[in-house]
């Protein structure tokens, strides 16, 4: 046993197991996850997120971007290697990169709160004023799991107590310190400074440190996920996660809590339409009892056709989400040859695209109103410029920019 002394108030920690460690090894089992509740529980109990039908819902939806998961980022400058490599030998290294990615998508475990340690082991009014400081008292044996690991706290008042579960963290950090995380949490986790990483959109960032730093049911580990998971909603900034390990967990918390109409709309904007529906198949899975669910259920509805019955009887965004639709099938009927866009005479140069150099990106698309048609100019100095000319049935144009 170890002892140490604290001066002032005390920190905080909660029971666990080693079914929680191995969650935590991200080698989740079914029961310990968030709303999983216990292995009594009746058959028809809403799925768990370690559900195999769940993961596979959500890793589908977080996408495989290979340049945003390789994506370079701050490290000690090396030469670059070349290799030349056969086509077979660049298949191999394509699948072994795609593995890879894989491995670095796989999602943290979510988790109900800790319950918190409150347990009085003793009274010992005799000991009451001998000291004026806490002593911490840890079992150091090597091969004990950290969460088994036996932890008191005598108070000054000669109370002996088992140690809360911030103590308990900050114990075992001092005497079997893990990479990356801090006896004390960084002030970056405090709600005040939450919202300036926020505006650089830092996201991702944020909930790496979070892992590295917290325990995966620790009170503050919820908490600042799902401050970032408010955030990215909020400003529906949700392609910040897409393709990280963290988009299935934001997933999760949203359909959770019926909060799928900004996610929902913008995967119909991007032209993810088999997220989309991979969505609305969670939100009925986790919400068997709503109207969208049921009938789906007895038309055997797929596709765009259960995107619409979901909007028309859950959604909140029910206008937003058909105009998406109703753009995305004009897309699509644009892209088989509908399009007239290139019959825009080639006397016509509007003002408004004099940008237009060589080195743009110009391309045409045709708007929602069939006699209208927009160019999309964009170049390294500004985003997008969009101009939109109307076709006066034949009797002149209009741009506006």
């Amino acid at each position: 046993m170890a002892a140490l002394t604290a001066k002032g108030a005390a920190l905080l920690p909660v029971r666990g197991s080693r079914v929680v460690r191995a969650l935590w090894g991200w080698r989740v089992q079914r029961g310990i996850g968030q709303d999983a509740g216990n292995a009594g529980e009746k058959r028809d109990a809403k799925p768990a997120f370690t559900d195999e039908a769940v993961q596979d819902l959500l890793y589908k939806m977080t996408g495989l971007n290979l340049q945003k998961i390789f994506r370079p980022v701050r490290q000690e400058l090396k030469p670059p290697k070349y290799r030349l490599l056969t086509e077979a030998q660049l298949q191999e290294a394509t699948r072994k990169a795609i593995e890879e990615a894989k491995e670095k998508l796989r999602m943290p475990p979510v988790l109900d709160e800790r319950e918190p340690i409150d347990d009085v082991l003793a009274d010992d009014k005799v000991l009451e004023g001998t000291e004026t400081a806490k002593y911490v008292f840890t079992d150091l044996t090597y091969a004990t799991p950290h969460r088994e690991r036996f932890i008191v706290v005598r108070e000054p008042n000669g109370v002996l107590r088992k140690a809360t579960w911030e103590e308990r963290d900050r114990m075992i950090q001092i005497f079997f310190p893990k990479e990356g995380r801090k006896v004390i949490p960084p002030a970056l986790f405090k709600d005040e400074n939450l919202g300036t990483v926020f505006q650089q959109d830092r996201h991702e960032d944020v909930l790496n440190m979070c892992i590295a730093q917290f325990e995966p049911d620790s009170a503050d580990y919820i908490r600042v996920h799902h401050r970032t998971y408010e955030d990215i909603e909020k400003h529906g900034k949700y392609d910040l996660l897409r393709s990280t390990r963290h988009f299935g967990g934001m997933v999760w918390y949203l359909v959770n809590r019926k909060k799928t109409d900004g996610l929902l709309i913008d995967m119909i904007n991007r032209d993810l339409l088999d997220d989309a529906t991979s969505l609305i198949t969670l939100y009925h899975m986790l919400h068997p009892e709503c109207q969208s669910a049921k009938e789906a259920k007895e038309g055997k509805l797929h596709g765009i056709d259960l995107i619409k019955v979901f909007v028309k009887t859950e959604s909140q965004k029910e206008g937003y989400i058909q105009l998406a639709l109703q753009a995305y099938q004009e897309a699509m009927a644009t892209s088989t040859g509908t399009s007239n866009a290139s019959s825009i005479p080639s006397s016509v140069t509007p003002s408004c695209v004099s940008w237009a150099d060589a080195t743009f990106s110009d391309r045409y698309f045709r708007m929602k109103n069939d006699s209208s048609v927009a160019m999309q100019t964009s170049s390294p100095e500004s985003d997008q410029k969009i101009c939109v000319i109307r076709i006066n049935n034949g009797s002149g144009l209009e741009s506006s920019g």
